[in-house]
């Protein structure tokens, strides 16, 4: 089919320039406000920061880290699991989830998650479960949480711990049967989040933190972030040096203003998206547990075969849209970790999620000519005329 649109070019996956652009003057003091004080690490911007950010999760404990894959680290230490525990982790994520585990000597046990939204399948997590099981870490991929309701059932049931790996979805809530709302991160023992340049709230370079609601385990976590220490030299445990420097937290307390409208305008773009998309035979757009919100990290499509994810990428290249497979391997497939014994075929939505997933751009700049051109691209590939046509 013709694409009758012109490209409203450049389109970019995620444009930091343009979302940048508005709050430049705001970046800029809070870069020569760090500069004056000359305090870049441990600056009075990293505590202001933990504070804000505690206060817009619902009055949670933040422990700033270094980055996202510490932060699982440095929740997992302070677990003081025995070596060799078992931990449940998503077949399908980004590698960090299973690498932090297996780091610290701990056995990272693959499980398989749900087709629709993919997070942690509770009855395969159940199912996983052993006595030398000692946590289950989940996932809340592309800014959606799991299901917390069932997860956190089977953590208590078998006094395991419950960790939360939140790098894609800060801001998303999750409404319990009882009518208690928690934001993402802050249900489990301890949440972790990434600053990374790409996430809904990001850096401009590294970082990370910890959530929780236990205030003596957020002084643990503070301390094995800096050295194991209480006060300069004196090393009470075995720690990281993982801090999140001055520079990054003074410009990410200016990003966390605006976090709620960017997300909401990111929510709009996924709302576009749904309502010229959602007609496409083959085509799957995000399910929405209604449990829920969604922040959309990345929005998400699943095709119904296999056979067409590349020719479609390869279709939105040529006419200019960039599009990202994450994740193309899963976990337990990556040859890093075949010493745990896993083989293909032995968790399927995971290993079939990995041939028909693709993210479309979604970001809070993207303008209505370039998401009608978006999804006119797509629409033309599968021979589907525009709704307006």
């Amino acid at each position: 089919m013709a694409i009758s649109l012109t490209p409203p070019l450049p389109i970019r996956m995620l444009d930091l320039a343009a979302q940048h652009a508005a709050v430049q003057p705001e970046l800029d003091a809070a870069l020569q406000s760090v500069i004056a004080e000359g305090a870049y690490i441990q600056g009075a911007a990293v505590e202001q920061f933990a504070g804000e950010l505690g206060e817009y999760l619902g009055g949670v404990q933040v422990v700033p880290c270094g980055n996202g894959t510490d932060a699982l680290q440095l929740a997992l230490m302070s677990l003081n699991l025995a070596p060799g525990s078992e931990v449940v982790v998503p077949a399908f994520t980004y590698i960090a989830t299973a690498e932090a585990v297996a780091i610290l000597g701990l056995r990272p046990v693959m499980v398989d998650v749900r087709p629709d939204t993919f997070g942690l399948d509770p009855a395969a997590v159940e199912a996983a479960i052993t006595p030398r099981t000692g946590a289950i870490i989940v996932v809340h991929l592309f800014g959606q949480c799991v299901d917390l309701e069932s997860l956190t059932a089977i953590a208590r049931k078998y006094d395991v711990a419950l960790l939360e790996d939140n790098a894609q979805a800060i801001g998303a809530t999750y409404r319990f049967a009882d009518g208690v709302e928690r934001y993402a991160g802050t249900v489990g023992v301890v949440g972790t989040t990434s600053f990374f340049p790409s996430k809904n709230l990001g850096a401009l370079g590294d970082g990370g933190a910890l959530l929780t609601r236990d205030a003596s385990r957020a002084t643990y976590l503070r301390q094995l972030a800096n050295h194991g220490q209480t006060r300069k030299y004196y090393h009470e445990y075995v720690g990281l040096n993982s801090r999140l420097d001055t520079l990054q937290a003074a410009l990410l307390r200016v990003k966390l203003r605006y976090l709620t409208s960017w997300t909401t305008a990111r929510q709009q773009v996924a709302a576009h998206y749904d309502a010229v998309l959602q007609d496409i035979a083959g085509l799957q757009i995000p399910a929405r547990d209604p449990r829920s919100s969604h922040v959309f990290h990345q929005y998400t499509l699943t095709l119904t075969d296999a056979s067409q994810r590349n020719l479609l990428q390869q279709h939105l290249q040529h006419h200019g849209v960039p599009s990202v497979v994450y994740y193309p391997v899963p976990t337990h497939l990556q040859p890093a970790y075949q010493y745990l014994g896993y083989v293909a075929g032995q968790f399927p939505v995971a290993e079939h999620l990995c041939t028909t997933v693709l993210s479309l751009p979604i970001h809070p700049t993207l303008t209505s000519a370039q998401l009608d051109y978006i999804a006119e691209v797509v629409r033309a590939f599968f021979v589907v005329p525009s709704p307006s046509a």
